[in-house]
């Protein structure tokens, strides 16, 4: 397994909640979750209706949406370290994301923040369409929150790059 890392998830009191349900981190391709800190400071569920063409859920949660006629998928993974197969699921939904931008159409990936499973699908996808890991890591940051991507160990797949990253996790299994 990659870098064993102290992992902080969405049950962690000092990972603040985002102040938006999502943010746009390059046209078209945009990163949320299922709550955030709405107006008055207080949590917020985040419900997706028709706003987007694709939604991609890492973490399921019933009534947050789409409306039954978006494209959706999902691919529910922890958290925390994944195995191979999760992680060829995380590829496949980057590469997914990054045909739906091309025809023109506009994805929204999720997670409960969106901080981390959903930073390392758009990363994934940012890094197919060109980026490094560095760079794509930094413009999430930006986009959606200082605290995307707080999850090291995902940090250190992006930056093995998955497709070594899954080799590597099939290799321990």
């Amino acid at each position: 397994m990659l870098g064993e890392a102290p992992l902080r998830t969405r049950r962690k009191p000092d990972v603040p909640a985002p102040e938006s349900p999502w943010n746009e981190v390059v046209p078209g391709l945009w990163m949320g979750g299922h709550e955030y800190t709405g107006g008055l400071g207080h949590p917020e569920f985040a419900v997706v209706r028709d706003e987007f063409d694709l939604v991609q859920t890492l973490l399921r949660l019933p009534g947050h949406g789409p409306d039954p006629d978006v494209q959706h998928h999902v691919w529910p993974i922890p958290d925390g370290p994944l195995d191979g197969t999760q992680l060829a699921g995380v590829i496949r939904l980057a590469e997914a994301a990054c045909e739906a931008l091309d025809g023109g159409r506009k994805i929204l990936v999720r997670c409960y923040h969106g901080y981390n499973r959903s930073g390392l699908v758009v990363a994934h996808a940012l890094m197919r369409r060109g980026s490094s890991a560095d760079a794509a890591i930094r413009l999430i940051r930006e986009r959606r929150s200082p605290w995307a991507l707080h999850n090291e160990l995902f940090v250190d797949y992006l930056r093995a790059g998955l497709a070594t990253a899954r080799l590597l996790e099939e290799l321990t299994e």
